[in-house]
């Protein structure tokens, strides 16, 4: 007499079928090819969505890092009159909890040109107190020094605005103002050469091909402002939070003043990006469904070509939810192993995405991820731990939920009517 399988719940004898299942024999070779797909399908499927991700993290952060650290996270402006009074201004906001610099500033648009080029930049007035407050700027200096930054006529210019003017530490440049002396003929545009003390590499291409720093009272003669500003901003401690620090701060300056923060400036900016991110999300999910599906397809070829072996398991013994339990652990075994397969190769191409970057560069002859469109100069790729679960997570349960039917199927197979026709 024959011996009667062990039909426990995930019994070895049932892991030991699924396994011959999955191994390829000559005649089921075309279903072995599907499964392969689907296992291809569910690892490349995880891979990108992991890889795409990370990347439009890493963009988004990596933005968010240069913005605020160059820009304040709080504007104070003021109403109606010269913001003449900010000294005072500034020692009761830096005094608010939570906020760490309060920066006097003005900002204008020059012409900026040397002996072989001539470009349009923006000027910040700034003191050498506040630029070395702020790091991304402090902590990268390329060449020069901001020391004595305040004493003389030096200015600190981005590294590609120098590349683009031919220019270099203690070559000078002259800077061409609209807001000039007032003549009975008009405004006369204002000129004046500068030494370059210092030269800076955000690492945001917008920035380091426009952006000149210069000393804060010098500012206020070139530009002739006199004893004012034109904005305060203000650094705190948690940028996130800004709205709490935004209402301490307006009662600390008083009712002259107005505020805005990061959020209200680069607000159009910061919602495109996520809407972007979340579509892409969606859109990828799809190959990841497709995959789903093909093993619903191959499962579904596999119950067929087993109708047999199902009904003699059946007539030895085995129950339905044993067979049912066989084609699980089959279709299972193909989207658990490809989602593994995908997080790992997810990983490591977002560990080396840099390299592989200057890679395809070097290979296509072609940039990739040029910064004059993407505004970095390097591809981010930050992977979020918590995103990558929910993705491994989806992942798995589309693998397992398109092996349910196939198994009912399998489990709801006459065998007597399999036997008769086979």
């Amino acid at each position: 007499m024959a011996a009667t399988p062990d039909t426990k719940p995930f019994s070895p004898f049932e892991w030991m079928l699924a396994g011959r299942y999955l191994r390829a024999r000559r005649k089921e070779g075309f279903i072995s090819v599907i499964a392969g797909f689907s296992f291809l399908g569910i690892m490349l499927g995880v891979a990108t969505l992991i890889i795409v991700m990370a990347v439009m993290n890493g963009f988004r952060k990596d933005l968010f890092s240069k913005i605020l650290g160059l820009n304040g996270h709080v504007v104070v402006y003021k109403i109606g009159e010269p913001f003449s009074d900010y000294p005072d201004k500034a020692s009761k906001i830096a005094a608010v909890p939570g906020v760490t610099h309060a920066i006097p500033l003005i900002e204008g648009q020059v012409m900026v040109s040397s002996s072989a080029q001539a470009l349009g930049a923006l000027v910040r007035g700034i003191s050498e107190k506040d630029i070395k407050s702020l790091k991304l700027v402090g902590e990268n200096i390329r060449g020069g020094t901001l020391d004595g930054f305040d004493d003389g006529q030096g200015i600190a210019i981005g590294t590609r605005l120098a590349t683009s003017l031919y220019v270099n530490v203690g070559d000078k440049l002259t800077l061409v103002s609209p807001r000039g002396a007032a003549t009975p003929f008009g405004t006369a545009p204002r000129s004046k050469p500068y030494t370059i003390s210092a030269i800076f590499e955000l690492g945001m291409s917008e920035y380091d091909k426009s952006m000149i720093f210069m000393p804060l009272k010098e500012a206020q003669r070139y530009f002739s402002k006199g004893d004012e500003v034109d904005v305060l901003e203000v650094v705190v401690d948690d940028p996130e939070k800004v709205d709490a620090y935004a209402e301490a701060i307006r009662k600390a300056g008083g009712e002259t003043i107005n505020v805005t923060d990061w959020r209200q400036k680069n607000e159009t900016f910061f919602t495109v990006l996520e809407v972007e991110r979340n579509v892409m999300f969606i859109i990828l999910s799809l190959i990841i469904l497709v995959a789903a599906l093909n093993i619903i397809s191959g499962m579904m070829m596999l119950v067929k070509d087993k109708g047999r072996d199902i009904a003699v398991l059946r007539t030895m013994g085995a129950s339905k939810g044993s067979v049912m339990r066989v084609f699980l652990i089959t279709g299972a075994s193909i989207g658990v192993v490809g989602t593994i397969a995908g997080l790992i190769l997810g990983v490591v191409f977002c560990a080396n995405i840099e390299s592989i970057r200057q890679f395809i560069t070097v290979i296509t002859g072609t940039p990739m991820f040029d910064p004059n469109v993407y505004y970095l100069t390097r591809l981010p790729a930050e992977i979020n731990p918590a995103e990558t679960a929910w993705i491994v997570i989806m992942a798995l349960s589309l693998s397992v939920l398109a092996t349910l039917y196939p198994s009912w199927r399998a489990s709801r197979l006459d065998p007597v009517e399999a036997l008769r026709y086979e």
